[in-house]
Formats: structure tokens, C-alpha cells, sequence
């Protein structure tokens, strides 16, 4: 592993550059997307895709290990765990280039005992690295740690391809739960990106514009919540 970071804004942009050249990136004001939490949205990103392309993995995998390194230290966890499903494939190229443990971890619990929520080898008092493919809320985040922490690991840090960063009470409830989040990019470096591309008509950049400052309000306006749930 090299110990030469590139710029965040390297990263992000570059991050962003990736998610639309493979068309993760999904604008659709007439038919909302609406997430898991709620919320309806003109705009959805599906990080998935990226296990399909072993160039563009390896770029994102390089990424998160560097800002983990620069951010947090060296030698400041013991394993990496995955959120299921989607955190899967990203925590076990990142543990891999890390030459750390790797466990999964699961939406609800299967079976019975402290562990039963988590596959892998998890040790008490572990300091365990989440990794997931993206966040907007939050909430899978905290429940996840939450689930390792019962295991008797210590789970303090989250890493994702993606963060929405349009919900103040994210980064809120993160923080009050003792979570720290890392991203490569967030809908600000896509939306740049996208309009130095040229990628899609004003009309549209207008619309996720108007999603990104006032997304509560533009959900409600589309047939989806209008307040989180925190």
C-alpha cells in the first residue's frame, strides 16, 4: 500500500466521473424513485454496478484505503466488516488491500447468541471498519454498528462509495451515535461533474437542483415523506 494519498477532491471528482460513465447515475423527475426510508427522489445512483467493472473497483478500493489511512491512521482497526448485501463485495476488496479480517454483517439477526447477526470471526473489543455502498439517511449505518457493537467489537467508523450529504440530520444522528462517516462522493460532486459533461439537459439539472437544497420538500411534493424519521 502506498502511503502517498491523492487530493479528496482527486477522489471525489474522479469518484463521480466513474459512477456516470458507467450510467449509475439516474435522473427520472417524472417517475420518482422512492427509497427504503421514504423519501421519493428524482435521483438515484446504484453503486452496484461497479463490481462489473474490475478497473473502475480497484479505483474505488484504492480510494477508500487511502482516505481511511489519511483520515483515521494506519493501524487503527482490526477488521472490516459489510453491510448486507451491497457492502459485501466493497468490504472484501478493502480488507483484502488492507490485510485485515473480514466479517458481513446482516440486516436482522439469524438464529440466536451475541453473534448471530454477523458472519465471520468477530473477537471482543475488535475495532471493526463498516463499509457499505452508500448512505442517505443514516440508518442502516447505525443499526449495522449497533449490531457489531453486540458482538463486543468496537464500531466507530463507517466507509461508502456514496453519501447523499443533502440531509442534515444524517451526519446529526451519526454523530449522536458515535459514528464517524467517510465517502469518496457525494450528489455535489456528481451534479459538477455531470455539468461539465454535459451530461444531461438543464431542465433535469434543474429539477435534482431543486431535490438537492429542498429534498423533504420535493418528496412531498412527489408522493413520499416530508419528514425523517430519526
Amino acid at each position: 500500500m502506498s502511503s502517498h494519498f491523492p487530493p479528496r477532491e482527486v477522489m471525489s471528482e474522479t469518484t463521480a466521473n466513474m459512477l456516470l460513465e458507467i450510467d449509475a447515475v439516474h435522473f427520472n423527475a417524472e417517475k420518482p424513485f422512492t427509497f427504503t426510508s421514504g423519501i421519493a427522489s428524482p435521483v438515484y445512483i446504484d453503486c452496484r454496478k461497479i463490481i462489473a467493472y474490475p478497473r473502475l473497483r480497484d479505483m474505488v478500493t484504492a480510494f477508500s484505503v487511502s482516505l481511511i489511512l489519511r483520515d483515521v491512521g494506519f493501524e487503527q482497526f482490526d477488521a472490516v466488516a459489510g453491510g448486507e448485501t451491497a457492502g459485501i463485495p466493497f468490504a472484501a476488496w478493502i480488507a483484502k488491500e488492507m490485510g485485515l479480517p473480514m466479517h458481513y454483517v446482516r440486516k436482522k439477526p439469524k438464529g440466536f447468541g451475541r453473534a448471530a447477526q454477523i458472519e465471520g470471526d468477530i473477537q471482543e473489543e475488535q475495532r471493526v471498519l463498516l463499509v457499505e455502498d452508500l448512505t442517505t439517511d443514516g440508518g442502516s449505518k447505525i443499526n449495522f454498528c449497533n449490531a457489531l457493537r453486540r458482538a463486543g467489537a468496537k464500531a466507530d467508523h463507517a466507509i461508502v462509495v456514496f453519501y447523499y450529504d443533502i440531509f442534515q440530520q444524517t451526519r446529526d444522528r451519526l454523530d449522536a451515535d458515535g459514528i464517524t462517516l467517510h465517502s469518496l462522493a457525494t450528489w455535489w460532486d456528481v451534479l459538477s461533474a455531470s455539468k461539465k459533461q454535459n451530461r444531461f439537459d438543464t431542465k433535469t439539472l434543474t429539477e435534482v437542483e431543486g431535490f438537492l437544497n429542498a429534498p423533504l420538500d420535493w418528496s412531498a411534493r412527489h408522493g413520499g415523506i416530508s419528514h425523517l424519521t430519526l
